[in-house]
């Protein structure tokens, strides 16, 4: 079994294993913050976009200019094409949000699903919000969301052994949460089957590990940067976050700018 970087196998299979998530309401969700926060916002990042699901939705209502980026190639594709069918007019491009090197501002970055807790280190995080810093425009906001240990309790045992199949594709997953050192591991063994899908063809293994926050550990590196907490929002609502939310999304603005 082949070991292959992350989402670059898994890119064709991702919509059947997110199929249940409303990107809808998640994009309604980050209007709804920008509104509240930036509503002369106009020019907007997306960071890990994955397939583009959320930038797709976002753009269909109409008065946003959206680029949108992941680092895998293979997402990006997926990503173009499914734009291409619903003709959205949203950028793509592939882009290491540890590496921001674009020449343009925005008025507002944001990164969903938890892509933030790929990274592994506080000091990882801390590049992260310097490289934005670099392409936020002086009002400009960051807006990203993070899982807790709660999130992670409430979702290993659902997500592990999960199964599923598109066309000549097929992925099994196993899952499990590490609570002392608080590391959440998804494996993915994909399976590419033959025409009749009688015969397994290759197999590849993508393993995926996620370093899960608490909130007072993520303020806790918000303190060693220059971003200033404008909010914290709890279930996808315009709710104050606090230690018992699953997933928590800040909303940032650099204090250089203020």
């Amino acid at each position: 079994m082949k070991e292959s970087d992350n989402y670059s196998n898994l890119a064709p299979l991702y919509d059947k294993l997110m199929e249940n998530v409303d990107y809808e309401s998640w994009a309604d969700y980050i209007d709804e913050i920008i509104q509240e926060h930036h509503p002369e916002c106009e020019k907007v990042l997306e960071l890990a976009c994955g397939t583009g699901s959320v930038a797709i939705s976002l753009d269909e209502l109409g008065y946003y200019e959206i680029l949108a980026s992941d680092l895998s190639p293979q997402m990006i594709e997926v990503a173009k094409q499914k734009a291409l069918e619903q003709n959205a007019d949203v950028r793509f491009q592939t882009l290491n949000f540890l590496n921001i090197n674009i020449e343009e501002e925005f008025d507002v970055i944001f990164s969903v699903f938890d892509s933030v807790n790929y990274l592994q280190t506080d000091s990882e995080i801390i590049a992260m919000l310097e490289e934005c810093e670099k392409v936020l425009k002086p009002d400009g906001l960051f807006i990203y969301d993070f899982s807790t240990p709660l999130n992670s309790l409430e979702a290993v045992d659902y997500l592990n052994n999960e199964e599923a199949e598109v066309k000549d594709l097929r992925f099994f997953r196993t899952s499990e949460y590490d609570a002392i050192n608080k590391i959440h591991t998804n494996t993915f063994e994909i399976e590419q089957l033959s025409e009749d899908k009688k015969e397994i063809l290759s197999t590849f293994k993508e393993v995926h590990k996620q370093r899960i926050y608490t909130l007072e550990e993520m303020l806790s590196i918000l303190k060693q940067t220059p971003y200033h907490l404008v909010a914290k929002y709890g279930d996808f609502d315009l709710i104050d976050a606090d230690e018992n939310s699953a997933r928590i999304t800040l909303v940032l603005k650099c204090q250089k700018h203020l």
